[in-house]
């Protein structure tokens, strides 16, 4: 039950240097499942959202709920940080990277 995912050598630092416009999401939380066949996860950030505009950390937002495929997400990753270890909440441990994704879907903010 380990995920083991080989990482890149882009730092974060770069990857936010070379996006124009999106969003740094540092934490997700409550990730569910909604659909397996297709493999689409819904979730929320938390505590570490911001804006990223011409390639610097503009500000701070509010969190977001998703609704995205796994697969669409990892089939748009356009960038990798070297892995590290980590563990969440409710998640078990694992070595992964940062990853910059392009065409993310956020459904909605949240109300905090």
């Amino acid at each position: 039950m380990n995920i083991v995912i080989q990482g890149g050598d882009e730092s974060i630092e770069r990857m936010i240097a070379s996006t124009p416009r999106g969003i740094l999401v540092t934490r997700l939380w409550y990730i569910r499942e909604v659909d397996p066949y297709e493999k689409i996860m819904t979730g929320m950030t938390r505590d570490g959202t911001f804006l990223i505009e011409d390639g610097s950390l503009v500000c701070g937002l509010r969190n977001f709920r998703f609704n995205q495929s796994l697969i669409e997400a990892l089939r748009n990753v356009v960038a990798l940080s070297p892995a590290e270890r980590a563990s969440g909440e409710e998640a078990f441990d694992m070595v992964a990277p940062a990853l910059k994704i392009a065409d993310f879907r956020f459904s909605e903010a949240t109300r905090f």
